[in-house]
C-alpha cells in the first residue's frame, strides 16, 4: 500500500486522534484531522503539535451527515476515532451516547459508502466485552453493555459490520485495551493518579481499586492502527490490541507512587464508583490475532510509558484539575 495516500482521522485532534495522526504524518500519509465545531476554532492537542504545518484541521459534527461527507469525499482512507466515551458521562446522558456514537457512525459509514473509501477502520473499545467470562478475552468473546457508553460502542461495531456483511464495504475494526500516554484527560485513572500526586493533594481520591485493566501506551497503539490498516485480510474483522499483561489498579497506584516518591494515603469516594452494577470488572486482551495477521505486538511496557505520562503531565499540569472528579 502507498504511504502518500489521503487519509481523514475523525476525532484528530483528541488524545488518541492526536498521536494517531502525527503519527501517520510521519508515515508519509497526506493525513486531515476532523473533530468536533467550536467557537473558538481550537485544535485540542494539535493546537502546539511540531506537525501542525503538516496536518490539516476541519473542524464540524460527525451527528451532520452532509458535513461528515464534505470531507470524507476529499480522501481515500478513514480512521473513525470520534466518540463520546467517558463512562461516568454515559448514566447522565444516554441519548447524547446514542446520538453521537450510533447515528454519527452510520453517517461515517454512509458517506464511506458513497465515496467508494478504500478503507474504513472503526476504532471499538474493550469496555463491550463486559465482565470477563475466561482469562484472556479474545475476540469471540461474548459482548455485554454494562453501561450507556458499551451499549453505543456494540451497536457502532455491528452497524459497520452489517455495512461489510450487506455492502461489501472494506471495513475493519480495532479495539484497544485501556489506551493510555501523554495528553489522556484526567476523566481516566492513570491522570488522575498523577495529577493529584503533582498538585500535591492531601491524599488520592479513586473510586474503586478492585478492577483489573490491561493497560497499552498511546503510540504502541497508533502502530496496531497502522498495522489493521496496511492488512489486507482483516476486512469484515475485529480485533483486539491490548498489551496481555493486566494489573490491578490499587497495584496500578502503588507503581505510580513508587515511581513519584509518593506516600499519600489512597481515599475511596463513593461518587467515583461505577453506578449499580456497571463495573468492569477484569479486562485481560487475547491480542494473539492482531499478531498473527499483522505481527503487531506492543513495545513499551507500562513503567516505560508511565514514566513518559508524568514527565508529559508535570510539564502541563496546568490544564488538569486534580481538586475535582472529572466526569
Amino acid at each position: 500500500m502507498k504511504k502518500n495516500r489521503n487519509i481523514l482521522v475523525t476525532g484528530g485532534t483528541g488524545f488518541i486522534g492526536s498521536h494517531l495522526c502525527e503519527f501517520l504524518v510521519q508515515k508519509g500519509f497526506n493525513v486531515t484531522a476532523y473533530d468536533q465545531y467550536n467557537i473558538n476554532n481550537s485544535w485540542n492537542w494539535l493546537e502546539n503539535s511540531k506537525f501542525k504545518k503538516d496536518i490539516k484541521v476541519v473542524l464540524g459534527d460527525i451527528r451532520d451527515a452532509e458535513n461528515v461527507n464534505k470531507y470524507i469525499k476529499k480522501n481515500e482512507i478513514v480512521f473513525h476515532l470520534a466518540a463520546l466515551i467517558g463512562i461516568p458521562y454515559s448514566f447522565e446522558s444516554p441519548s447524547s451516547y446514542v446520538d453521537t456514537n450510533i447515528n454519527g457512525t452510520l453517517n461515517i459509514l454512509n458517506s464511506c459508502r458513497k465515496n467508494s473509501i478504500s478503507d474504513l477502520i472503526i476504532t471499538s473499545t474493550s469496555e463491550v466485552y463486559g465482565n470477563a467470562s475466561k482469562k484472556k478475552i479474545d475476540e469471540n468473546h461474548k459482548l455485554s453493555a454494562l453501561s450507556p457508553y458499551a451499549a453505543s460502542k456494540i451497536s457502532q461495531d455491528q452497524l459497520a459490520l452489517s455495512y461489510f456483511n450487506s455492502f461489501e464495504m472494506p471495513i475493519k475494526i480495532i479495539r484497544p485495551f485501556n489506551v493510555f500516554g501523554p495528553r489522556q484527560s484526567s476523566r481516566a485513572i492513570i491522570p488522575t493518579i498523577i495529577g493529584q500526586i503533582i498538585n500535591k493533594n492531601s491524599k488520592i481520591t479513586v473510586g474503586n481499586t478492585h478492577p483489573i485493566r490491561d493497560f497499552t501506551y498511546v503510540l504502541d497503539t497508533c502502530e496496531a492502527f497502522l498495522s489493521v490498516l496496511m492488512n489486507n485480510r482483516l476486512y469484515g474483522e475485529v480485533v483486539n490490541a491490548g498489551n496481555q499483561k493486566s494489573i490491578r489498579i490499587k497495584d496500578l497506584i502503588k507503581m505510580i507512587q513508587k515511581i513519584m516518591g509518593s506516600n499519600l494515603k489512597v481515599h475511596t469516594k463513593r461518587n467515583r464508583i461505577r453506578k449499580g452494577k456497571s463495573e468492569v470488572n477484569y479486562l485481560h486482551s487475547n491480542s494473539k490475532k492482531i499478531y498473527k495477521f499483522t505481527g503487531w505486538k506492543p513495545k513499551i511496557s507500562l513503567e516505560e510509558g508511565l514514566i513518559e505520562t508524568i514527565e508529559w503531565i508535570d510539564s502541563n499540569i496546568n490544564n488538569y484539575k486534580t481538586n475535582i472528579y472529572n466526569v
